[in-house]
């Protein structure tokens, strides 16, 4: 068999991958810099008989795309920071009514239109608590082109797994970066569809979990009756304002991601357990800090890098573990400081931690954090 393999964006491989996942739906409205997304699903969705709307705003947007998932699609969108925030509301329906589908935010400089063209890590803390209300998220974070294929499969697998909305953060440097990617085939990589209820079943409860907390899912339009709902429903999808049944609903909803960390979060470590000192990164700051690590190593400094690509549920247990024995923490991050708390959280001040951080539009650089980490070194 011929190996698939293309020089392209980031972003390219963003829609290679949801395609190869089993996308069939993309809804979105074009933004600086996920517009490539929006191109590519437009040209590529109908050759596969999918389909692509675009939206007249990025509220409209994710709607589509809960309704398309509702009807039984695998579905996605793409945004940056100003359509992200219009979202929000929106991917809390998705949560409440336990709605797989992709959001994926190339995350750019802001507040507000800030540099429109320009990187930024700085979604990352309105990715986990943008929407009111208790609830866990799952977020993803690729440094590279070959991860934004890799992850992208992972995340509507996911999304499909926990009939929850996942979350793509991907950032500008990522996205318009070209490399080569291998587009790998269906024999080589897991896709994971959305689980029926047995065939045989009595009664179907579109609310009712298994043991994995997780309902079966059926569309509308079938031989059972099924039920959407944001208000605070039971295993019937029925509104209720009990306090038992609120309880109940909201620390599944909870639980059934926070449970099943293990399962759900995915790292990279490089040289991390003979290191003296720990880089702790994600999305296009990788790059960044495992330049450094390699400079801090010809200066005879040991240096390991923690790539997380999946961001929440925060893998505070394996940090943790990680910190013991290390003099020192190094978290870069194209932001004032957002995932550093995390971190510092899940080493309770055994070692110290500082930030490298970058808010102006440009990419970090393995200088920045060589210098941030030198500040560890002479503590």
């Amino acid at each position: 068999m011929i190996e698939r393999r293309r020089f392209m964006l980031g972003n390219e491989a963003i829609v290679e991958g949801a395609l190869m996942a089993g996308a069939r739906f993309f809804a979105g409205y074009p933004i600086t810099p996920s517009s490539e997304i929006a191109e590519g699903a437009s040209r590529k969705l109908p050759q596969v008989g999918g389909y692509y709307l675009q939206m007249e705003d990025e509220l409209a947007s994710i709607a589509a795309v809960i309704g398309a998932s509702i009807g039984g699609l695998k579905a996605f969108t793409a945004t940056s920071g100003p359509g992200f925030s219009l979202m929000q509301e929106n991917i809390g329906l998705a949560v409440m009514a336990e709605v797989p589908c992709v959001i994926v935010d190339v995350q750019r400089s802001g507040p507000s239109t800030g540099l429109a063209t320009r990187p930024a890590q700085a979604d990352m803390m309105q990715a986990r608590w943008g929407r009111h209300g208790d609830q866990s998220i799952i977020a993803l974070s690729p440094s590279s082109v070959q991860e934004c294929f890799d992850l992208i499969i992972y995340a509507f697998n996911l999304a499909e797994t926990y009939r929850c909305p996942v979350l793509f953060m991907a950032d500008e440097t990522v996205g318009h970066l070209r490399e080569d990617c291998l587009l790998r085939t269906e024999a080589d990589i897991e896709i994971v569809n959305r689980k029926c209820p047995p065939e045989d079943i009595d009664e179907y409860l579109p609310y009712k979990p298994d043991h994995d907390l997780v309902p079966p899912m059926v569309a509308p339009g079938g031989k059972h009756l099924t039920r959407f709902h944001s208000s605070t429903h039971n295993e019937r999808g029925l509104p209720t304002s009990s306090p038992e049944e609120a309880d109940k609903l909201v620390r599944r909803l909870y639980d059934k991601i926070e449970k099943n960390k293990d399962r759900i979060i995915k790292y990279k470590q490089y040289d991390v357990d003979e290191s003296e000192y720990l880089l702790v990164a994600f999305g296009g700051a990788v790059r960044a800090a495992r330049q450094a690590a390699a400079d801090m190593k010809k200066q005879g400094l040991k240096v390991g890098v923690l790539e997380l690509q999946t961001v929440w549920p925060f893998p505070t247990e394996y940090v943790s573990e990680l910190a013991k024995g290390k003099r020192g923490i190094v978290v870069p991050e194209m932001n004032l400081g957002q995932i550093i708390g995390e971190v510092k959280k899940a080493v309770c001040g055994r070692v110290p931690v500082v930030g490298a951080n970058r808010c102006d539009g440009e990419p970090l650089s393995p200088q920045e954090i060589v210098k941030a980490l030198g500040e560890v070194v002479s503590r």
